[in-house]
């Protein structure tokens, strides 16, 4: 005799009584009704977590191995249930089936951070280094910001970062070792790029690209701060360097035509600026300004305007060329920015710089020194900082990429016409 096959309904009644049971306290209770949805539904996976977890709380992994098999058969897309069985796997020292359940819950879901925090453990125990360093990796690069984790997963993940760390510091100082007889058979050749290629690969630098806020020119290497050797007309410029500090003091006794170095409208994001918008904390003197000169600044300052028919600025109507005097105060940090375009290059020339100053582009740090210039690709990540209690001050200006070819240039000063054209159009978007 056949007994009819239990509705939904009825499967439904059971499991919420069985929830109730749990909510309740009375844990025998719901095992029992646990039990019994699986008599009637032996693949019910809410009853064979429930009763895995059950069994694994109370230590009898056999039992929770038991249920989280049926369970990981019933539900094999679920990675929770391979993680379960994986769980038991591991209290019966059952290291092949622990594995083989972290795989497949990698195959539902290769991102899943539990299953590879666990898979990462796994082949630490087993004295797999190398293997543990590329899955615990892979755990720091999904996993969210340590404070939105909970404190035990906090913990594995900062385990997880920790190994990675050590591992890479260890892979760092063998390849140092193994690589110094290569090193000197290269006696004088510049090999500052194959060096970066290394500490970015073992995580001593990170990786910084050129990040445009407007206008990205392809195929110019994103160089932090370019070889000096390829600026020769900044000889003349540095020379003239006590010139332009004078002419600079000049100004700043008459305390007349500085502004704040940024002057966002109260109606857009600042976003890291906020405490530097509209500050004379970093304020500016303007020389020129958006490819115009400052009439009332540059009479000011009429040789350091001759010093700057040297430099190779560019020429983008309403853009270029800049030239200005920064000011940064005392104890006054700029934040981590990139700048508007890599098709023109920024230009430093230090005049008063006190101890407890810098400069960092990319992973390269520098302190100004007065009379050294240099120039930098301000579309890659910069900061600078006075922790000092004076005045800071450095010239800068730009000038186009030196990569640029002149028919280049040409090009992206007429494209830089044919934006204006378009936006002083009215009302049209079409010719």
């Amino acid at each position: 005799m056949q007994f009819p096959q239990p509705s939904q309904t009825d499967l439904a009644i059971l499991e919420a009584a069985a929830i109730q049971a749990t909510q309740a306290g009375k844990s025998e209770d719901a095992a029992r009704t646990w039990a019994r949805i699986l008599e009637l539904h032996p693949a019910h996976a809410s009853a064979l977590s429930a009763l895995g977890k059950r069994a694994f709380r109370h230590g009898d992994l056999p039992t929770a191995h038991r249920a989280f098999s049926r369970l990981a058969a019933a539900a094999p897309d679920d990675p929770q249930s391979w993680i379960s069985l994986a769980l038991a796997c591991q209290g019966l020292q059952d290291e092949s089936g622990e594995e083989a359940a972290l795989h497949r819950a990698l195959v539902a879901d290769p991102s899943h951070m539990v299953a590879l925090i666990m898979r990462a453990n796994l082949l630490e125990r087993q004295g797999k280094n190398h293997q543990s360093a590329s899955v615990y990796g892979a755990v720091a690069a999904v996993a969210p910001p340590l404070d939105q984790l909970e404190p035990g997963l906090r913990g594995a993940v900062e385990h997880a970062m920790q190994y990675v760390d050590h591992y890479n510091d260890g892979y760092g100082r063998f390849l140092d070792n193994y690589l110094e007889e290569q090193y000197r058979r290269h006696p004088g050749e510049d090999l500052r790029r194959f060096r970066d290629s290394l500490d970015i690969m073992v995580g001593r630098k990170r990786r910084y690209e050129s990040q445009a806020m407007l206008y990205h020119f392809p195929g110019l290497l994103p160089y932090a701060f370019l070889p000096r050797e390829e600026f020769p007309w900044l000889d003349a410029i540095e020379a003239g360097t006590d010139i332009i500090r004078d002419e600079f003091l000049r100004v700043l006794e008459r305390q007349q035509g500085f502004t704040p170095y940024l002057t966002y409208p109260d109606d857009v994001p600042h976003n890291q600026f906020a405490e530097l918008n509209n500050s004379p904390d970093w304020s500016a003197f303007h020389l020129l300004k958006d490819g115009q000169p400052v009439a009332e600044n540059v009479v000011q300052c009429p040789r350091t305007m001759e010093l700057l028919t040297h430099a190779p600025q560019p020429d983008q109507a309403g853009r270029t060329p800049v030239a200005l005097f920064s000011l940064l105060k005392p104890r006054t940090r700029i934040p981590p920015h990139t700048g508007v375009s890599n098709a023109r290059l920024l230009t430093h020339v230090p005049l008063i710089v006190p101890a407890d100053c810098g400069f960092r582009v990319g992973n390269e740090t520098r302190a100004w020194v007065p009379g050294q210039a240099w120039v930098f690709d301000d579309t890659i990540e910069h900061e600078a900082w006075n922790n000092s209690d004076k005045l800071r001050v450095i010239m800068i200006f730009d000038i186009w990429h030196p990569h640029l070819s002149p028919a280049e240039r040409q090009m992206i000063t007429a494209l830089a016409d044919g934006i204006n054209r378009f936006r002083g159009q009215r009302d049209s978007y079409g010719a």
